[in-house]
C-alpha cells in the first residue's frame, strides 16, 4: 500500500494518550499502520440507546483512512453517525508466566482509534471503500468476484474514519519479576508464545466442478508456510 507523502504524526489528544506504562507506547503513525494490517477485525464502541455497544465487525486501511460498512437498517451503525466512536484492535502475541502471581502479563500490539464516522454518498466512494475492506479481509478477491449490484449497494452503509486520534500500545519481552522472587526461584518464569495461521482452504459444498482454488487464496496459505508456521 502506497502511503501519501505528508501525513498527520500520531499525536496524543486527552482522549488518546496513555496513562499507564507509558513506556509501551509508539509514537511512529507506522506502527498504527502495521497494528491495522496486521488485523482482520476490529472493535467498534457505540452507544446505542444510552448504553455503551462494542460490535465485531471487519475493516479496511487506505492511509490515514479507516472504512467500516453494515445493513443499512443495522442500529449500531446509525448510532455510530450520531456522534464520535471507538474502534480498537488488538494481537495477543503470548502469555507472560512470572514467580509472582502480580506480574503475570501479556505481550500484545494494540491500537485505539477516536473519530466520528463520516457516511459516503458519492456512489464512487462507496464503492471505492468497500474495494478497499475486501481488499484487506481477502487481497485479489475484489477483481475475481461479482460487483455490488444497485440492490446491494442500496443496502449497505459504508462510513470512513479519520485516523489522526489514536494510540498505539505493546508489549514484548518476558516477566518483570521483583529481584526477590528471581532469587527464590520457586517457579518457571517465561513466555508462551501465540500465533494465528492459515489452514488449508475448503472448498465449498456447492462448487461447481472444476473451480480450482485460485492463487490468491493460496498465497494467504503460503504466508504461514514461508512464516515457519
Amino acid at each position: 500500500m502506497t502511503e501519501p507523502a505528508t501525513r498527520t504524526p500520531l499525536s496524543p489528544t486527552p482522549r488518546s494518550a496513555l496513562n499507564r506504562s507509558k513506556e509501551r507506547g509508539a509514537t511512529d503513525r507506522a506502527e498504527l499502520d502495521a497494528v491495522l494490517d496486521a488485523g482482520l477485525l476490529c472493535h467498534l464502541g457505540v452507544l446505542l440507546g444510552g448504553s455503551p455497544v462494542v460490535i465485531p465487525t471487519t475493516y479496511g486501511r487506505e492511509g490515514d483512512t479507516l472504512y467500516l460498512h453494515g445493513s443499512t437498517g443495522a442500529g449500531n451503525l446509525r448510532a455510530a453517525m450520531t456522534g464520535d466512536v471507538s474502534i480498537a484492535v488488538t494481537h495477543l502475541d503470548g502469555v507472560v508466566y512470572a514467580r509472582s502471581a502480580m506480574h503475570f502479563s501479556m505481550n500484545y500490539r494494540s491500537a485505539v482509534i477516536h473519530a466520528r464516522p463520516v457516511e459516503l454518498t458519492d456512489p464512487e466512494e462507496r464503492m471505492h471503500g468497500l474495494r478497499v475492506i475486501v481488499e484487506h479481509v481477502a487481497p485479489g478477491a475484489w477483481d475475481a468476484v461479482r460487483s455490488p449490484n444497485k440492490k446491494e449497494m442500496a443496502a449497505t452503509m459504508v462510513l470512513a474514519l479519520d485516523l489522526t486520534e489514536a494510540s498505539v500500545k505493546m508489549r514484548t519481552g518476558g516477566p518483570r519479576d521483583e529481584e526477590s522472587d528471581i532469587a527464590a526461584g520457586v517457579a518457571w518464569a517465561g513466555v508462551l508464545p501465540l500465533r494465528q495461521v492459515w489452514d488449508a482452504p475448503i472448498d465449498s459444498a456447492d462448487l461447481a466442478a472444476g473451480i480450482e482454488v485460485p492463487e490468491y487464496v493460496r498465497a494467504r496459505g503460503a504466508e504461514s508456510v514461508s512464516a515457519g508456521f
